[in-house]
């Protein structure tokens, strides 16, 4: 009778979420996965070909998390920003993952778009709606990845800062 699995995939992606918030992209071993599920390495490797992999799934996690919490909001645009917001910057380290590699998979990553090219459909009209989801994006990572590096040191509100840019592009795209 086979030994009974002392882990799961779903366990492992959580511990490897939460390293990498803790411990950042460097962070996340799978040796340091391996004992945050209770487990030794090279077992790790029957949920996990390797350290890629685990990245691409703990990348699809993190994208399926905000696509939840999106489709949770009432579906506008500065409901969708401000929760986009929101989640990067309680997880910081999974927002660079999702934006700045190619880890996350391009189906999750269309799940997690639909809701914004809804919301700019209704402000553009469908034609548009894709570029203007596009463009909505680039702001809100741009704005979100100064913001977590700390680039913004002029002073003034960075809250403020941001609702204005939202106001704007709303306006900008409803016109």
């Amino acid at each position: 009778m086979p030994s009974p699995e002392k882990t799961s995939f779903a366990v492992i992606v959580a511990a490897g979420r939460e390293l990498l918030e803790s411990e950042g992209p460097q962070g996340l071993t799978m040796q340091k996965v391996a004992t945050r599920v209770g487990v030794r390495a090279p077992s790790l490797y029957k949920h996990v070909a390797n350290r890629a992999a685990l990245l691409d799934a703990v990348a699809e996690a993190t994208v399926e998390d905000l696509t939840d919490r999106i489709t949770a909001t009432d579906g506008t645009l500065p409901a969708i920003a401000r929760c986009y917001r929101a989640f990067s910057t309680a997880h910081p380290e999974a927002f660079r993952l999702v934006m700045h590699s190619t880890h996350a998979p391009r189906p999750a990553l269309a799940r997690a778009a639909q809701p914004l090219i809804d919301a700019t459909a209704v402000l553009t009209g469908p034609e548009e709606s894709l570029e203007a989801a596009r463009f909505v994006t680039a702001w809100l990572t741009g704005f979100i990845s100064m913001e977590l590096s700390g680039s913004f040191r002029l002073g003034g509100d960075v809250d403020r800062a941001f609702a204005y840019g939202l106001e704007a592009l709303y306006e900008g795209l409803a016109r």
